[in-house]
């Protein structure tokens, strides 16, 4: 076989090239040097682990001092207390974690440590109750589990949700079986699944590389992802999904030299893992599917492959296609109708760049401020350099006979077919989704695609940069500024996903449009007194938040539709109502209805008052709009205190 890089190999050093090519080739190159890559079995280190353990305690105290202060308005004091902390969680704990001379055992300790310390984060920006959008869904779904002891049962806000209930019972599991609130219940499990993800996500990665010391750089890079913080800790169903793919891909990687009936019980095993995560998560199989449908395709065409190594991983591929499929088409084909206008809409907005959204300059959502965003870019920055440098030396680990035929002449091997792991060529290749999803992350339209991108691909990211790390930047490690310069590089990368994740520590008053900056007591205790006073299960209409608090706070029966198709903004808005809304109005279901009078006071942060769909032009809604209800025959006003008023509707109905 007659390449170019086999030639180039062939030639002593590439000396055939201009020297800018030979030193960029060497940079990018697939040589790997060093031997080999873990140090002689070390006994783990208790001084480490404590001293460590008390610096991560340290910093959540200065976070929760941080988001005191900023809950006092003291701006610049929270922002200091609060970064001081993140700075002094990350950087020595990823330290120690990368240093290439601990022991197998204390860099799994440390890692959960680690995990634990930034999930905290996300407790202390809330920690007495549920903060975003997505994690009320979930909780009404739970209560409503709880509540008629069934499946099912439909959630306006989020029709897809009920389809995927396996959140929800583990929540209610845990709820009936301790006696917590739903939202303690939902810590706790958050808490769980926190450090089950981390530690299956270490045990595939040392699985397919052989190295503790690997394993535990890629894990950091993953927590380096965006979604890792705050995304995948939200009480949400990608929170548990995201966990069953990695214990599934750590079953599936440990069972590769397994003989005989020890490989068909981890098949099984595969299998059930796979149902479960069939009713937990849509996005989260298809990213099993592509992830086992890739190695599947890559084992029939690895020369050498057995019959029973391609039939198994066949099999399994083909598992994790028809599950999912038959569950969605077995209730209506929810996932396609789900995320067919996300994608939609994101790929228009990357392609087409016909979907200009300027909510964060004209709504007034506050940009982040210029540290962060540097951090943010920076730690974007050294993972494309990682992946660079590490992409074809990642190909090389796995390709057959690299120690003899060093350099490209492994990646003519792999052009042979002739690779170890097909599990390793997948990841690497896998690792082009990163600047994919940033590229998506560009626009606001296709934020979500490029956030539900970023998950999938940080499983290759982190190989191919952990590669980069140990084969390239610190090598042997002769030197100490060859362990420290890649120690602090992969703590700005774990910072840049902090930053990307936006914790923002100063908490100030209600904004309008806002979600969790729009979530309030004053609003939290008018939706207790729906309950209380006029009882759950009434039907009810309102703005995206109100309509969020009366499901959970107030467990009424939320609508965003007023009825025969009419939609709450087209009541809401125009001063006067048109005589077929009105004719809807008296025709239809709906009990009460909640008008929050500061939608008044300015334009959504958001850009959307009730539904996504129903962009708002950036002006606010007209106090005579909201008010017009009074004037109305028929409805009348039973609560009001000063800016949320309650209108009863029932007696419109009756005329």
């Amino acid at each position: 076989m007659s390449m170019v890089p086999d030639r180039l190999a062939a030639g002593g050093r590439l000396n055939a090239l201009p020297f800018w090519m030979r030193s960029v080739l060497e940079v990018i190159g697939p040589d790997l040097h060093g031997g080999g890559v873990d140090a002689p079995p070390q006994p783990a280190s208790p001084g480490w682990t404590a001293a460590l353990s008390l610096t991560v305690a340290t910093a959540l105290l200065l976070i929760a001092a941080g988001h005191g202060a900023g809950r006092r308005g003291e701006a610049d004091l929270a922002l200091l207390l609060f970064w001081s902390g993140i700075v002094l969680m990350v950087v020595p704990t990823s330290f120690r974690i990368v240093w290439p001379s601990v022991g197998r055992s204390e860099r799994l300790v440390l890692l959960l440590l680690f995990a634990e310390g930034l999930f905290c984060l996300k407790i202390l920006y809330s920690p007495t109750g549920f903060a975003d959008y997505d994690e009320f869904l979930h909780w009404i779904a739970v209560d409503d589990l709880m509540t008629a002891r069934r499946l099912f049962l439909s959630n306006p806000l989020l029709p897809v949700g009920p389809t995927y209930p396996g959140l929800e019972i583990l929540a209610t599991a845990i709820v009936d079986l301790t006696g917590l609130s739903v939202f303690a219940a939902g810590a706790l499990l958050l808490a769980v699944l926190k450090g089950t993800f981390v530690g299956a996500l270490f045990l595939f990665y040392e699985r397919i590389s052989g190295s503790p010391r690997m394993a535990a750089i890629a894990c950091v890079v993953y927590m380096g992802c965006s979604t890792f913080v705050l995304f995948e800790s939200m009480f949400s169903y990608e929170s548990l999904g995201v966990v069953f793919c990695a214990v599934i891909f750590a079953a599936e990687a440990g069972s590769k030299d397994l003989v005989g009936g020890s490989r068909s019980k981890a098949f099984w095993l595969v299998a059930i893992l796979l149902a479960g995560l069939m009713v937990t998560h849509h996005l989260s199989a298809v990213y099993a599917a592509i992830y086992l449908g890739a190695v599947a395709i890559l084992e029939m065409l690895r020369h050498g492959a057995s019959r029973r190594e391609i039939g198994l991983a066949a099999a399994l591929a083909g598992v994790v296609v028809g599950l999912p499929v038959l569950w969605s088409f077995a209730w209506g084909d929810p996932m396609v109708g789900y995320l067919g206008p996300v994608i939609e809409t994101g790929f228009k907005a990357l392609f087409h760049r016909n979907i200009q959204d300027t909510r964060v300059e004209v709504m007034g959502w506050p940009s982040e401020p210029l540290g962060m965003r540097l951090t943010t870019m920076a730690g974007i920055l050294l993972l494309a350099l990682g992946c660079a440098t590490g992409f074809f030396r990642s190909l090389a680990t796995t390709a057959v006979g690299a120690g003899a035929q060093p350099g490209w002449l492994a990646i003519g091997a792999l052009l042979e077919r002739r690779w170890r792991d097909s599990r390793i060529v997948f990841l690497t290749f896998l690792a082009f989704g990163f600047p994919i999803s940033v590229a998506f992350r560009l626009n606001v339209s296709g934020w979500e695609i490029g956030n539900r991108t970023g998950t999938l691909a940080f499983f290759g990211v982190g190989l191919v940069v952990a590669t980069s790390v140990v084969y390239f930047w610190q090598g042997p490690a002769a030197r100490r500024w060859r362990v420290v310069a890649p120690a602090l590089a992969l703590a700005v990368i774990v910072l840049g996903g902090v930053t990307a994740a936006w914790l923002n520590p100063i908490q100030g008053r209600y904004r309008v449009g806002a979600d969790a900056e729009s979530i309030e007591p004053m609003a939290i205790g008018t939706a207790l007194w729906t309950k209380e006073r006029l009882g759950p299960g009434n039907r009810f209409v309102a703005d995206r938040v109100n309509l969020m608090l009366l499901a959970t706070y107030g467990r009424q029966d939320v609508r965003i539709f007023m009825g025969a198709g009419i939609s709450d903004s087209r009541v809401y808005e125009p001063e006067e109502l048109p005589p077929d809304d009105l004719y809807a109005l008296k025709h239809g279901d709906v009990d009460f209805m909640l008008v929050d009078m500061r939608l008044s006071t300015g334009p959504p942060v958001l850009g959307f008052y009730f539904q996504p769909w129903e962009a708002n032009a950036g002006e606010p809604l007209s106090p005579a709009a909201l008010l017009k209800f009074d004037g109305i025959e028929g409805i009348g006003r039973i609560y009001d205190n000063g800016w949320i008023k309650i209108y009863d509707m029932r007696g419109l109905h009756e005329r």
